[in-house]
């Protein structure tokens, strides 16, 4: 790692890493391997626990530990998840001390007090302006700028360029870019926005370390921008008409024309692969990871529209290095003018 002074902001104390650069904690994609590598690297990585049995929660938490003693969270989605398997979620992660925890869609006060009370730093990722306000008056430490450029699940109709400024002019705990970010001029950009710091899935998943399966990064990286899909047709598993963008599939092409309106109870429950003997069925938000077999082409692609920015499967580290060494380079172009 290499000093950045320039682009080091008050975010990186308050989180204890290096360059301001979070990777998402996208769920399935962001285990351990991801997480340490990115750590490791000077950013700030999150792992994708949404839904998963408290037992994975812990060995993963403790795998990251053993690759590196580098700060990192854990982000959960309480909107999306069964109550019961939530509570033993956060007793899981509570018992284990995490060094941060990152909630998303709906803010939920009472548990950002209940993470706060525990000893955690408390990151909401929001893609809504009032959300925002609400998620810094309950305390949260950082706020998740979403724009409706991000990949997954989006909670938002407005895209990072107009949202960002607005969510940084109306709170005061720093506020972290979503959406679209996925190079050294997008992290530039970010700053200049008012955030502190840019949030990236698309490209981290992309990534050697990330837990995806190969077919999906080879998707991402051959994909334009254009090539993604904002639909709520990957419904099963989640609350109605809870939206995603995901790249265009067999899957998306036959509904189209009729993308948006669903919810779980609309679709058969079809399987079409399998994660390690479960059952993973056509039109459910799982994607294709690395610990899955059948026909994965038919599920859910996410990506976001940074997929453009996307040319090559690499390292995090590389990834990292490679944003910063961007950033600094058009600080410099726009300083010598």
């Amino acid at each position: 790692m290499h000093d950045h002074p320039a682009l080091k902001t008050p975010v990186c104390d308050l989180l204890g890493c290096a360059v301001p650069i979070v990777q998402a904690g996208m769920g399935g994609v962001a285990r351990s391997e991801l997480v340490a590598a990115v750590a490791q690297a000077g950013g700030y990585g999150l792992l994708g626990m949404v839904r998963e049995k408290p037992e994975l929660i812990r060995r993963e938490i403790r795998a990251v530990r053993a690759r590196t003693d580098r700060g990192f969270g854990v982000n959960l989605i309480p909107y999306g998840t069964d109550p019961t398997l939530l509570e033993e979620e956060l007793a899981a992660c509570f018992e284990e001390r995490v060094d941060s925890l990152c909630f998303f869609w709906k803010v939920r006060p009472d548990l950002i007090r209940r993470a706060k009370a525990a000893g955690c730093k408390l990151l909401y990722q929001v893609g809504r302006l009032d959300d925002a306000i609400v998620a810094e008056r309950a305390g949260a430490d950082v706020i998740i700028c979403q724009g409706s450029e991000a990949g997954g699940h989006v909670h938002g109709t407005v895209s990072s360029l107009v949202l960002l400024p607005q969510v940084a002019r109306a709170v005061s705990v720093p506020v972290i870019a979503s959406g679209g970010f996925a190079s050294g001029s997008g992290l530039v950009t970010a700053l200049a926005l008012g955030a502190q710091g840019i949030h990236c899935g698309t490209a981290f998943l992309a990534t050697e370390e990330s837990f995806a399966h190969e077919s999906h990064k080879r998707r991402v990286v051959e994909a334009a921008s254009e090539d993604t899909v904002y639909t709520d047709i990957f419904a099963i598993n989640w609350p109605p008409k809870s939206p995603v963008r995901t790249l265009r599939n067999s899957v998306t092409e036959s509904w189209q024309g009729s993308w948006l309106g669903h919810g779980p109870d609309d679709f058969p429950r079809t399987q079409v692969a399998e994660e390690e003997g479960r059952p993973v069925y056509r039109f459910s938000t799982d994607s294709p990871l690395r610990n899955m077999t059948g026909d994965l082409e038919q599920l859910a692609q996410f990506a976001g529209q940074s997929c453009g920015l996307v040319d090559q499967v690499r390292s995090a580290a590389e990834l990292v290095a490679s944003i910063m060494a961007e950033a600094q380079e058009v600080l410099a172009r726009l300083n010598a003018r």
